[in-house]
């Protein structure tokens, strides 16, 4: 059975990768998760516990994952949970640790770049980010609303394309 966890953190050091056979990286890093919890007698959020987490990232996503994080990000981790003893012969614990599956960033704390694999990097010189197309074909003019919120027109499509696409079956 494979416990699956998602968790929610900031990292704690600069991402580490190795290679452990030729062409096979992994990228380690440590996230903490702290929680928080209301206290009623000063009538605010404290910071309460930290669970630490040791993430192992492979491959691909372990390149990506070392190519973009970096030491304070916020970030959301999801992948198959193991807890293990450990003993050093002074001290034993538990260590809690995560074999991820996916690693992104939490925007819930800021924004974020994305570039697919493949894809020749953003010039630096730019101070701010240009909007992104997310429809490469020609729209016609949007509408607005009573409310004055933009409605986006749909592309114009020719009447024969449109005759072929009423009679995909699903």
């Amino acid at each position: 059975m494979t416990d699956l966890i998602t968790i929610t953190g900031n990292l704690a050091y600069e991402p580490e990768q190795k290679t452990i056979a030729p062409g096979v990286t992994v990228t380690n890093f440590r996230v903490g998760s702290t929680h928080r919890r209301f206290d009623k007698s000063t009538e605010r959020w404290v910071d309460d516990y930290t669970s630490w987490y040791a993430v192992t990232a492979r491959r691909t996503l372990g390149e990506h994952a070392f190519a973009s994080l970096h030491k304070g990000d916020r970030v959301i981790v999801t992948g198959r949970l193991r807890v293990r003893e450990w003993d050093n012969g002074t001290k034993r614990g538990l260590a809690v640790d995560i074999e991820a599956d996916a690693v992104g960033h939490d925007l819930l704390w800021g924004t974020t770049s994305f570039r697919k694999a493949g894809q020749p990097a953003a010039p630096e010189e730019q101070s701010s980010p240009e909007p992104v197309e997310r429809d490469e074909r020609p729209a016609t003019a949007a509408a607005t609303d009573a409310d004055g919120w933009v409605i986006p027109a749909l592309p114009a499509v020719p009447a024969d394309e449109a005759a072929r696409l009423v009679d995909v079956p699903f």
